[in-house]
């Protein structure tokens, strides 16, 4: 089975904000003694239905920050925001970490935990209730997150894939 590709968008003239989720340092154990490095990963996002992931590795904390920035702008997606939520219960999964997002009404804000939270304050949603299930590794945890967003899909764009009429697709 084919997956569909996903929604991306170019970075060119879009203003992304950056969010750092994690930082890691990393030992390398060589006969000198130890080398440390970091790895970082980071969501960058316009908050208003664009978001993306990065991960960077350098000896310098800044330096991976920067990286993690870069990657991350190569790695932009559309996401549908309905009313400031989302606009369907879906459930995403990356290896060990599986989400689920709700939508929620006006005024319930954003629940969801620290790695599932920078992502959805990055893309633009204010109000959804979100559940992390599985590994609490932010790495997947973000993996997973994307993935459920990159499948949300608003009425229009069901309605152009059926080849029918907005109202058919509330109606039967």
């Amino acid at each position: 089975m084919a997956t569909q590709p996903l929604n991306r968008v170019k970075s060119a003239d879009i203003e992304l904000k950056d969010k750092l989720v994690a930082v890691n340092r990393v030992t390398k154990v060589t006969k000198g003694g130890r080398t440390f490095s970091f790895s970082a990963i980071v969501v960058v996002g316009d908050e208003n239905g664009i978001v993306g992931h990065g991960l960077g590795k350098a000896k310098e904390v800044t330096e991976a920050i920067s990286k993690g920035i870069d990657d991350a702008k190569k790695n932009l997606i559309q996401v549908p925001i309905l009313h400031g939520t989302v606009p369907h219960i879906q459930k995403g999964k990356f290896s060990g970490a599986r989400v689920l997002l709700r939508p929620a009404s006006e005024g319930t804000g954003v629940i969801a935990g620290g790695a599932m939270r920078a992502v959805l304050e990055s893309v633009g949603v204010h109000n959804v209730l979100a559940k992390s299930q599985g590994s609490s590794n932010p790495h997947n945890v973000v993996k997973a997150t994307i993935n459920a967003l990159s499948q949300m899909r608003d009425a229009v764009s069901v309605a152009k894939q059926r080849g029918v009429d907005l109202d058919k697709v509330f109606n039967g």
